[in-house]
């Protein structure tokens, strides 16, 4: 793995995707964000891709882009996915940090639709780090609900940019608030951590559903980070 010797949140590459559906190993994707913050500087790109299907209604109440609008204004489907990928790459190889909010959702998407992408570099999944640094408090996880949690705006929920920025700003604050664990670690033992983490609240829920008479929901929870396996 190509890594820096530690996360540092002056040099981020912030990632979100829109995407037909819930399920990551079928969707596809509507909306790429990649943000790149280096210092003062910030680079924003946003493309929008037709998926090349039907874009459910389900999946258009939450991002608000239509077939027929991704259809019409969208690159094809290919063309977004090789660039996201070039791009994700040229940001580990220039020294960021990844930051993903759900990052195996969003990997996970990219692994599926492309099977040579690796994860070659360092991940920062905010939605990971907060559960496991603030395991009890009261409330969901949800990007809008984390946000508010530490002052974060989000002007505009399920759009891609404006996610992918909350996602870095939340990321920035766990390292002011968390440095122990965050920047005081090298990138490859904050992975780890991470993966750990990760396994431990994924067998909670598990364990929940299965104690609640779930389990067909039980069977279904992901254990691996930051790619399904």
């Amino acid at each position: 793995m190509t890594t820096t010797p530690r996360f540092d949140p002056g040099h981020m590459l912030s990632f979100d995707l829109e995407t037909t559906g819930p399920d990551p190993m079928t969707a596809r994707i509507v909306t790429s964000a990649l943000i790149t913050i280096k210092g003062p500087n910030r680079d924003d790109l946003e493309l929008l891709a037709d998926p090349g299907v039907e874009i459910p209604e389900g999946a258009t109440k939450v991002h608000g882009i239509t077939t027929e609008y991704a259809r019409e204004h969208g690159r094809p489907h290919d063309e977004v996915l090789a660039e996201t990928i070039e791009r994700i790459r040229r940001g580990w190889q220039e020294g960021a940090t990844l930051i993903v909010y759900n990052a195996c959702y969003d990997l996970t998407v990219l692994r599926q639709l492309e099977p040579t992408f690796a994860v070659d570099g360092p991940v920062v999944d905010p939605l990971v780090i907060d559960k496991a640094v603030d395991r009890y408090r009261k409330g969901g996880r949800r990007l809008t609900q984390v946000c508010e949690h530490y002052g974060v705006s989000l002007d505009n929920a399920h759009e891609a940019s404006a996610d992918a920025v909350a996602a870095a700003r939340i990321a920035w604050k766990l390292a002011r608030a968390y440095p122990d664990k965050l920047t005081g670690v090298s990138a490859d033992q904050l992975m780890l951590d991470q993966a750990t983490w990760y396994y431990e609240q994924q067998t909670g829920l598990r364990e929940y559903f299965e104690k609640s008479g779930k389990p067909e929901r039980a069977a279904t929870v992901n254990t691996s980070w930051p790619l399904q396996l």
